[in-house]
């Protein structure tokens, strides 16, 4: 196998810098688009229908394409595969912001989704087997988790304000330079890779490659037009049966191969099964909290682009809380009990803005109290997830894990997208213009807001049945055991787990 140096403790100050970077680029470019898309279809020609494709094309490929970006990283190496994301994204950047036409920029943002696609396992897999077990790593991982979350509410003010100074190519074309010095960063930052294992070169599951990313693609693909033919469409029901099939063949595949795309047995660990049903319950409910948040902010009380971005900061900040409070505390409680609490918590908040949305809401209880204690129960969880997804996991089977954890919350956020959109839609409909039609928005973001609320408590509930759950496969080595061959001593919450 391919491996990075991983069995002493890393020093270098650039490696965290980077690793959060990729981190907050990622989040970045799935919410920076959507301010400028009123003037990106002026400025190139857009129909209604084809604007869409702007943000589809980066969400397609991108969750397509992780499952397989995080084994390339297993195989390949984690560096070599990390230089390649950054250099696929930047250049895809680059021609996005030059496009002349809408083939162009879609063809552009569908780039960037393989770019990230290759980055963004790589991030939680170069932590894991980089930063010693404990209060480092929880340290690493809850800044890893405060980074994706900044990004995508950055996104939303960086959207509005590159656009209002700039124009809208900005959006784009700010990757470039970032990329620039990242990159320069990477050669004394990040640690080679190196060859380990005695049982010949690693083999790319190619079969398992293309039925999880033709899937998982199709997955997406159907429920990012939910919002434009429906549930019931046959165009919605065909996409979403050909994904079922294809996701279905992909797992008998993977029981027949000696190196699997992604070995199921790994879902037999209590804790990666946990933080994978977590990840998909609760990003289901937080993409679609920005998505409404935002429409509710500009449709009902009137903000401008720029006013909206700016009062995503405060979730930032309250992000960044959370994610300290868990790196300061899942040594004491372990994960089970961060997932458990940060989940209610971020449910108490959801359910907050079901109730304080109004037609007449201000900011202070309609969106600041609920952003806050939302934000902070979301940030609890970052920490806990990472260190979860991870547990028991082989050195050379982190960028598997990372990319499956990757993977769940990219498929949450869409079918809860889709789901909640069909939901505040449903509830809304006819009610008419003026007074009438902002009640109808407000009823419907209320009941997606509850229902994400639910979502929230749902995924709590399960963190804390699963988490214990600890049933190995046959020849798998504990989560002791494969700590001590990774030259790492025992996380003591990876511990408390497993006693639990």
């Amino acid at each position: 196998m391919v491996d990075t140096v991983n069995n002493q403790k890393h020093t270098s100050r650039w490696l965290l810098p980077v690793l959060l970077t990729v981190q907050f680029l990622v989040s970045l470019d799935m919410s920076v688009v959507n301010v400028a898309l009123p003037d990106i279809r002026t400025g190139l020609g857009f129909d209604a229908g084809s604007l869409t494709w702007v943000v589809n094309a980066y969400a397609l490929t991108f969750g397509g394409l992780l499952m397989l970006g995080g084994r390339l990283a297993d195989v390949a190496g984690r560096r070599r595969i990390l230089i390649a994301g950054f250099v696929v994204f930047g250049v895809a950047s680059l021609v996005g912001g030059l496009a002349r036409t809408p083939e162009q920029l879609i063809a552009a943002r569908a780039a960037q989704g393989v770019g990230a696609a290759l980055l963004s396992p790589v991030a939680l897999a170069m932590i894991t087997v980089n930063y010693p077990a404990g209060r480092e790593r929880s340290r690493a991982l809850g800044a890893w988790g405060a980074a994706g979350a900044v990004g995508g509410a950055v996104g939303v003010l960086a959207s509005g304000l590159l656009t209002d100074w700039f124009g809208w190519r900005a959006v784009m074309l700010v990757n470039v330079p970032v990329v620039v010095a990242v990159l320069a960063a990477v050669h004394p930052g990040v640690p080679a890779d190196r060859r380990a294992g005695t049982d010949g070169r690693p083999r790319l599951d190619a079969l398992g490659a293309l039925l999880v990313t033709a899937g998982t693609s199709l997955l997406v693909l159907g429920l990012v037009r939910t919002e434009t033919y429906g549930w019931t469409a046959w165009q919605t029901l065909g996409v979403l049966g050909a994904a079922a099939v294809l996701l279905a063949v992909f797992a008998v595949a993977e029981t027949r191969v000696r190196q699997p795309l992604l070995r199921l047995g790994i879902l037999r660990q209590g804790p990666v099964l946990a933080a994978n049903v977590f990840a998909l319950l609760m990003s289901a409910g937080q993409f679609a909290a920005f998505y409404f948040t935002s429409l509710y902010m500009q449709q009902v009380l009137d903000y401008g682009p720029t006013a909206a971005g700016c009062a995503f900061l405060p979730f930032c900040a309250g992000v960044v809380v959370g994610s300290l409070i868990a790196a300061r505390t899942v040594g004491r409680y372990g994960p089970a009990a961060l997932l458990v609490a940060g989940g209610l918590l971020g449910a108490a908040g959801f359910a907050w803005f079901a109730a304080a949305m109004a037609v007449d809401g201000g900011f202070l209880l309609s969106v600041l109290g609920p952003s806050a204690v939302a934000s902070v129960g979301t940030g609890m969880c970052f920490v806990p997830l990472g260190t979860a997804a991870t547990t028991g996991v082989a050195p050379e089977e982190t960028g598997m894990a990372s990319g499956l954890l990757n993977s769940s919350r990219q498929v949450g956020g869409a079918v809860g997208l889709g789901v909640l959109v069909t939901v505040a839609a449903s509830v809304g409909e006819g009610a008419g213009d003026g007074v009438a039609g902002a009640q109808g928005l407000v009823d419907g973001f209320s009941a997606a807001y509850w229902v994400a609320a639910g979502l929230l408590a749902v995924a709590a509930a399960a963190a804390g049945l699963l988490h214990g759950k600890r049933a190995l496969p046959a020849g798998m080595p504990t989560g002791e055991k494969s700590s001590k061959k990774s030259g790492n001593r025992v996380d003591p919450e990876v511990s408390r787990s497993t006693q639990g």
